[in-house]
């Protein structure tokens, strides 16, 4: 019977304002996903403006957009929710001003206590609208963290090492950056040879197979490779050192081809490394005279 009568009141009550508030929450839902796929379609449409049609090379303006493109779709999705609530709530007849009130004087509250958040959320901001690095940039973080750039809020920069470990950064934390991917990069690659090599013969191979690699490889290869000269002098042989220009991100790429191409022409053309040399000297003794033999003979 009970149960009946529960069922009754519930079916009365559905009859009378439930349908009307599921609606209006339908309409709430409904605008709540158009906002996102809003959202979602205008991240598209920028990153399709600045796609210049390359997968190989990511050109600073479609980083940027990637990363305003993730920061603007977590943004939506917390705005989203929050109003759904409040929505919700106002729906089932709870008064949602002096939680708008309290939520005020709580904000207050927190941003005394949680300073480090605010000041991880400002320094994203600034990172932001300063396009200091993106989305797909690599980037050393003091000197203990480099990696690629996998995604960025306002709180937190997520990175990806060469050996595949993640790492999330706080904003705030972050005080010295070097960005390596800005612009363009260059690939340097020092070159060890004996003393003996045949040095005029040896630079202008270098700058002969640097060319090569430039016209091999344009997307990477911004400039031909300039062979700067010797760069010291070891204990076996001399150091030779060459700078790439190279798109964003793939001075490693180009210096590990540009190694590989060096290698194979120097066994072709008999140049040698340098190898490991050492002098013995040794001091004559002088011979000790022979023993006088007995009886004094």
């Amino acid at each position: 019977m009970l149960v009946n009568a529960r069922w009754d009141a519930f079916l009365a009550w559905m009859g009378a304002k439930g349908w009307i508030k599921l609606e209006r929450l339908a309409i709430v839902v409904a605008v709540c996903l158009l906002l996102l796929y809003a959202v979602k379609l205008i991240g598209k449409a920028v990153r399709r403006a600045v796609d210049d049609g390359n997968d190989e090379v990511t050109t600073d303006a479609e980083r940027r957009a990637e990363t305003l493109s993730t920061v603007l779709n977590n943004a939506a999705r917390v705005l989203v929710v929050v109003f759904f609530l409040l929505m919700t709530l106002q729906e089932f007849g709870v008064n949602i001003q002096p939680l708008l009130a309290g939520s005020a004087v709580a904000g207050v509250a927190l941003g005394f206590g949680a300073q480090a958040l605010v000041k991880d959320v400002i320094s994203g901001f600034f990172l932001l609208m300063e396009n200091q690095f993106g989305v797909g940039d690599i980037i050393s973080v003091d000197d203990k963290h480099v990696g690629t750039v996998e995604r960025m809020t306002l709180r937190v920069t997520q990175i990806r090492d060469a050996e595949g470990r993640a790492h999330y950064l706080p904003n705030g934390s972050i005080t010295r950056l070097v960005v390596l991917s800005k612009d363009f990069a260059r690939a340097q690659v020092d070159v060890e040879i004996g003393y003996d090599a045949d040095l005029e013969k040896v630079l202008a191979l270098l700058a002969e197979i640097g060319g090569k690699l430039a016209k091999d490889l344009p997307e990477l290869v911004l400039e031909p490779t300039e062979v700067k000269g010797v760069e010291g002098f070891g204990k076996d042989g001399c150091t030779l050192r060459t700078l790439t220009k190279t798109a964003p991100g793939k001075q490693w790429d180009v210096a590990r081809e540009y190694r590989k191409r060096i290698l194979q022409r120097f066994r072709i053309e008999g140049i040698e490394s340098p190898i490991p040399q050492r002098r013995v000297y040794s001091a004559a003794r002088p011979v000790d005279p022979e023993p006088a033999p007995p009886g004094g003979e």
